[in-house]
């Protein structure tokens, strides 16, 4: 598949399942790379996760756009092959197999730098690649709970999930930027290299203001970078608003626009340290004055002067002006779901141009094109799908 973007022409095999990986891939699909995902017979799990969709998990179309799908199963010697041909052409494979499955399988490291001396080599764990954990799955939600997450979100005893997948999806913006990275290295060096990602680095890293112990400080010291204050959500008229005014310039428009101007005037409410300590004395006032308006009402007469946002739903983000206005929203075909809008890019390019925007694949729906370019005829690709190898 032609393609533009600055990532057009690397050719990248999605081995992966769930969202870590396969989404990092797709954020280098956004960028134009051709992401081939190759699946076991099953299909990737996500496909078969809760879903109103009939047809599809509505999960598996969001986290795999772009791509396109053949199904190996890789258990099979003529499959393993197929994927052999693949790789020695790849620029980068990805994949989030435990340590240890993908030497069972042939496609370790060490054995795939033989091959594809060029090859960027992704593998996404759990635990990463080294320690007492290294061998054990790691989900999203299970690295929340052991890294802090959860007890800062909740308490300590009654610790509370951080629903999204926050954990997975940033573990997928460090895959695209470390092989993106590893990429650039291989432009100087002719060499491809290995790239590690973890959930659990990727857990810590995204709590990089918390994770930060001086040598004085006890076990108890408050580590959330929550500002505390009148920063929060507030109930309104009607629906609630999220207000952020930590600067002096915002809080002292906020007191105003709510008519409220003697609480910037005191000194005893001048930055967002000693608000914060004032805040039982504060949060009441500043929560009556916002019944007044609904949180719509409220976000007009703020406008650009206080940092706030009335609380939606995701519904409303596919026709919201400023979504529309920034092209995030692609309305799909796809061959068995039908036409859907989703999520178009995440990253803008100006002089690179637009990558091509497509939705994600049917289960093995390019396993005879890919089987085709691979150099397989007829005959061939009717023996490996009588065998079950593929599709």
């Amino acid at each position: 598949m032609t393609n533009t973007g600055p990532l057009s022409g690397i050719r990248v095999l999605d081995l992966s399942a769930y969202i870590a990986a396969p989404y990092g891939c797709t954020l280098l699909a956004d960028q134009g790379a051709e992401v081939i995902k190759v699946e076991p017979p099953q299909g990737d799990n996500l496909r078969a996760y809760p879903s109103t969709l009939k047809s599809e998990g509505r999960a598996f179309l969001g986290v795999n756009r772009g791509k396109s799908s053949i199904m190996l199963d890789l258990k099979q010697a003529p499959a393993r092959k197929v994927l052999m041909r693949l790789l020695c052409d790849a620029d980068v494979m990805v994949h989030n197999f435990r340590p240890g499955v993908p030497e069972k399988l042939g496609i370790g490291y060490e054995s795939l730098k033989l091959l594809n001396e060029r090859l960027i080599y992704c593998a996404v764990t759990g635990y990463g690649e080294s320690g007492p954990l290294k061998k054990k799955a790691g989900y999203d939600q299970v690295l929340q709970t052991m890294t802090g997450i959860c007890t800062l979100q909740g308490t300590k005893d009654k610790p509370q999930i951080v629903y999204g997948s926050v954990v997975d999806y940033y573990a997928a913006a460090l895959l695209a930027g470390g092989v993106s990275s590893a990429l650039y290295q291989r432009e100087r060096t002719g060499k491809g290299e290995f790239v590690g990602i973890s959930l659990l680095r990727s857990a810590l890293a995204m709590q990089s203001a918390r994770f930060v112990w001086a040598a004085d400080e006890p076990r108890s010291a408050y580590r959330d970078m929550r500002s505390g204050g009148i920063t929060g959500l507030y109930p309104t008229r009607e629906g609630s608003l999220y207000i952020s005014a930590n600067t002096a310039h915002f809080w002292a428009a906020l007191c105003e626009l709510i008519g409220l101007p003697e609480l910037a005037a005191n000194p005893r409410y001048d930055s967002v340290r000693h608000r914060a300590e004032h805040a039982a004395e504060l949060v009441p006032k500043v929560s009556l004055a916002l019944l007044a308006h609904s949180a719509r009402e409220w976000e007009a007469i703020f406008g650009e002067s206080v940092p706030c946002a009335a609380a939606l739903e995701i519904e409303d983000m596919f026709d919201h002006p400023q979504v529309l206005a920034e092209e995030i929203v692609e309305t799909y075909q796809h061959s068995i779901v039908g036409k859907y809008r989703g999520l178009s890019r995440a990253i803008k390019f100006q002089e690179a141009g637009k990558s091509v925007v497509r939705p994600a694949p049917a289960f093995g729906e390019h396993s005879q094109e890919i089987l085709v370019n691979l150099g397989y005829d007829v005959a061939e690709i009717a023996e490996l799908r009588s065998s079950g190898a593929t599709l």
